[in-house]
């Protein structure tokens, strides 16, 4: 079964998958889950550090400046959206929360920038609840490997892959595609050549 090989390889790959972005806390997870959108965690990185540095606490980014915002994660693309996401997201966990991410997914989808996969991100990470986030790597990942096809969108390859794996791997699953994405089956020049999924990839011949 295709779904065991993958499993054990990613196993042999990565058998202690890490999130890259830094945190500490559950917004500043949060927020740098929003702010790695379109863009990659290295990058994320290199500027959430400056912003929680310079806005310590929710009670500051709440009243943080927009323009500072943007220009301090401009390097991650879209800041002025961002940076609006930011702003909102700080006032509404300190108005409405009392200064705790909500963990209920009716509460989270309503935060500005959050949407399902930034949701399964989070829940997966900070509370190690079984969920699969779909990003960029997954969905070439899983549709390379056969686990999806080419034209499905992001919410049908999220079903297929909790139906062909176990709930109890989702968390470390979803890791383990981000990763093997991120480094190895890579969009560019994947790593072919020493990959033992080879015979199951869909595109193989393209790239061997």
């Amino acid at each position: 079964m295709n779904s065991n090989l993958i499993t054990e390889y990613l196993d042999l790959l990565f058998p202690n998958p890490k999130c890259e972005l830094i945190y500490h806390t559950d917004y500043e997870l949060l927020i740098a889950i929003v702010l790695s959108a379109q863009s990659t965690d290295k990058r994320v990185n290199t500027v959430t550090p400056i912003i929680f540095n310079k806005y310590p606490s929710l009670i500051d980014l709440k009243g943080a400046d927009l323009k500072d915002l943007e220009a301090i994660i401009r390097v991650v693309g879209s800041q002025h959206k961002k940076a609006s996401y930011i702003k909102s997201i700080a006032t509404i966990i300190v108005d409405e929360y009392n200064g705790i991410v909500p963990r209920d997914r009716d509460k989270l989808i309503k935060l500005p920038g959050v949407g399902r996969k930034t949701i399964n991100v989070f829940l997966s990470e900070y509370y190690n609840e079984p969920a699969i986030a779909v990003d960029t790597h997954v969905e070439r990942v899983s549709k390379r490997l056969g686990l999806a096809y080419s034209k499905d969108d992001v919410l049908t390859i999220e079903n297929k892959l909790m139906k062909k794996f176990a709930k109890e791997k989702w968390a470390k699953l979803h890791l383990q595609l981000v990763l093997f994405g991120r480094y190895h089956c890579k969009a560019v020049k994947p790593e072919c050549g020493n990959c033992k999924l080879i015979d199951i990839c869909k595109e193989k011949k393209k790239n061997i």
